[in-house]
């Protein structure tokens, strides 16, 4: 067994060694969600806190740790007799991201549950974690059927895996730790709310801290034994303050008057339900506990408040994670309590814990909003379409809409998400087939007909039906998928306008809120100048396609054919990583095209690549003034799509684009 990485040789990361020391202290806490960029050390130190964590007595024999003070009357294994057990290390299980359904809830074996009517039940993951950590990587690439699963266990403290009448049933507490790269995408606010905590790791740009991290990992890489045995003095130490914090921690008092400071600072930060009040409450208990004190402190509530209400307070998916402290201080000063004791408060371990350091920002907009107004556009008033006069400074979105959904025609067979039809593990059932490897899902109805016609030849002299492996159906589902959203954004000089450039950015801003509902991956072209760059590449993140859109600068020529082509490429790349993915190009433009020679010609010839593909496309016609030349509408022919303009980008105008986007590809087909 590899020797794991010791925590206390962590460099820095203060606030994520505190959250998880917490959790330690208080699992009821409820977790915790690590957001970070890569290199970090995020999974380096989840995967050390497991042998800082005490010993579980359990069962002897029993699959699912039951306690033996308090064995689960419904255990599968039970009964279980109460009295002594044996102790074991705790359990730090990881659950894949790609992990099925079988493998974290557990599997029936099918065959013999109709055939004899025996539950034989082999436990999943979430068996293996009860009392211990449950450890999800990349925890926002999670499958949606995965994230269901684990909302219904930590919701209820039980798993229950039921097919065709077989019920099973165990208990399933556990420590949900999961760890994040927000440029790959968000989480599910309903999965988001049940991480008790949440901390914001970055790498340090101190050189010094730098260095003493490479050291210690090429030490801990040359001899992990040796390295983890020059740590065993600090980890014994971290491990017996856990144990008397956690004895400490029924005597903690927390007085009237910092429940109202929680109360109050969740009011003020304006946060949904009643779960944050809960969670502050704990952790400012466990603070005070792991401090080695018995009251809770206004300083506990405002760590409490720092670790359990960033991921929160957010209201859309654009807003950035994160507190106002200066607000946070306000509030706790306004409703600071009478109640709490003289106590000195740093405790005798130096205090409940350092504050967590500001964690990075998103930009917060896109553009000066009070920047002069541009002294005219480009390709209007007396200016030469397309010329430009050098790049102009970023603008910001307008107010996003709610749009309608925008679906690619047909049935595909992508990955799981909330917006094209497709064939797919969940959903509703519409017919029957012979399984190609493991069955997953039994259609029970087709079994039993195929079973039904052979009963005498096999013998059968009972009630049960004999059911041979021949005989199984795997049901066939519909339900919906997640596509590839790639817009592609005219940055020119003639789109430079800064009313238009930001009702621009704000139609777009709505299709991406839209794409994060329901699960897209989305990517963005822009082309200006001479060339066209791909602003970012396909992603789950539609925060960074936000943030990227923000800062967009615009100016310069208009190399229309340059911007198809690009995204041309984008989709052959994509095809081969994501075959199974559908797109939908949305082109932002004017239809402009100049530059180089023949710009009309190559635009209307890389146009023409999309149509025989049978890529789905619709062309945002931003053209303005009083003459209209319709260079955007004949695009849109080229492309084998639809266009609108930008006055009538609002929901239902987006519904009928899409009818038209579906007509006209049938129509290709």
């Amino acid at each position: 067994m590899t020797t794991p990485f010791p925590f206390t040789a962590v460099v820095g990361q203060d606030d994520l060694r505190l959250a998880l020391l917490l959790n330690a202290v208080s699992p009821a806490v409820g977790g915790v969600l690590v957001r970070g960029e890569k290199g970090t050390a995020k999974s380096t130190a989840v995967r050390a806190l497991s042998a800082l964590l005490p010993e579980v007595a359990v069962v002897p024999g029993c699959r699912f740790s039951c306690d033996p003070s308090a064995p689960d009357p419904a255990c599968p294994d039970g009964p279980h007799e109460s009295g002594g057990g044996a102790a074991r290390p705790a359990r730090m299980v990881e659950l894949p991201v790609g992990a099925s359904e079988d493998r974290l809830v557990g599997a029936l074996d099918i065959e013999r549950a109709l055939a004899e009517g025996v539950k034989a039940f082999e436990p999943g993951l979430l068996a293996q974690a009860h009392r211990g950590i449950l450890y999800v990587d990349e925890v926002n690439l999670l499958h949606d059927h995965l994230v269901d699963l684990l909302l219904d266990a930590a919701a209820m403290g039980a798993s229950y895996v039921e097919r065709e009448g077989v019920s099973v049933r165990h208990a399933a507490r556990f420590l949900l730790v999961g760890t994040m790269n927000p440029e790959e995408g968000e989480l599910r606010p309903q999965l988001l709310d049940r991480f008790g905590l949440t901390v914001e790791v970055t790498a340090s740009r101190e050189p010094d801290q730098r260095v003493e991290v490479v050291r210690r990992r090429l030490a801990y890489d040359d001899d992990p034994t040796g390295f983890a045995a020059r740590w065993a003095e600090e980890e014994a130490a971290v491990r017996a303050r856990i144990v008397a914090a956690r004895e400490l921690l029924p005597s903690v008092r927390l007085g009237d008057g910092a429940l109202r400071q929680i109360a109050a600072t969740c009011a003020a930060f304006e946060v949904d339900g009643m779960r944050a009040d809960i969670v502050m409450a704990r952790t400012a208990t466990a603070l005070a506990a792991w401090a080695g004190r018995t009251d809770v402190l206004a300083e506990d509530v405002r760590q409490a408040a720092l670790l359990a209400l960033p991921h929160r307070r957010r209201r859309n998916p654009f807003d950035a994670p994160g507190l106002d402290e200066d607000k946070l201080d306000e509030t706790l000063e306004e409703f600071g309590g009478d109640d709490d004791p003289d106590t000195d408060p740093d405790g005798p371990d130096g205090g409940g814990g350092q504050p967590p350091a500001e964690g990075p920002e998103s930009p917060e907009g896109g553009g000066d909003a009070e920047a002069p107004a541009e002294a005219g556009e480009a390709g209007e008033a007396g200016q030469p379409a397309g010329a430009g006069s050098g790049e102009r400074s970023p603008v910001g979105a307008a107010e996003p809409f709610r749009t309608k959904v925008l679906s690619v025609p047909g049935i595909g067979q992508g990955t799981a998400g909330r917006r094209s039809r497709a064939r797919t593990e969940h959903g509703r059932t519409t017919g029957a087939r012979r399984p190609n490897g493991a069955l997953t899902k039994l259609h029970l109805a087709a079994t039993v007909q195929a079973a039904a016609p052979h009963q005498r030849a096999r013998g059968r002299s009972g009630p049960g039906l004999v059911v041979r492996r021949d005989d199984l159906r795997q049901a066939v589902r519909e339900g919906r998928e997640g596509n590839l959203v790639l817009f592609v954004v005219d940055a020119s000089g003639s789109m430079a306008a800064r009313q238009r450039m930001g009702a621009v950015k704000g139609a777009v801003v709505s299709l991406l809120l839209d794409a994060y509902q329901r699960r897209d991956k989305v990517g963005l072209v822009t082309f200006r100048g001479s060339a066209a760059d791909v602003a970012l590449p396909p992603t789950s993140s539609v925060d960074a396609a936000a943030a990227r859109l923000e800062s967009l600068p615009t100016g310069g020529r208009t190399p229309l054919a340059a911007g198809l082509l690009k995204a041309h490429d984008v989709l052959r790349v994509e095809r081969l990583r994501d075959p199974a993915r559908r797109a939908l190009v949305v082109v932002v433009t004017d239809g402009r095209a100049t530059g180089g020679p023949e710009p009309v010609a190559l635009a209307s010839r890389a146009a023409r690549l999309f149509a025989a593909e049978g890529v789905a496309s619709v062309v945002v016609d931003c053209e303005s003034g009083p003459v209209r030349l319709g260079l955007a509408g004949r695009l849109a022919g080229e492309l084998g799509g639809s266009a609108v303009t930008l006055d009538e980008l609002r929901a239902d105008s987006i519904a009928g684009l899409v009818r038209d986007v579906q007509g006209t590809s049938r129509r290709a087909a």
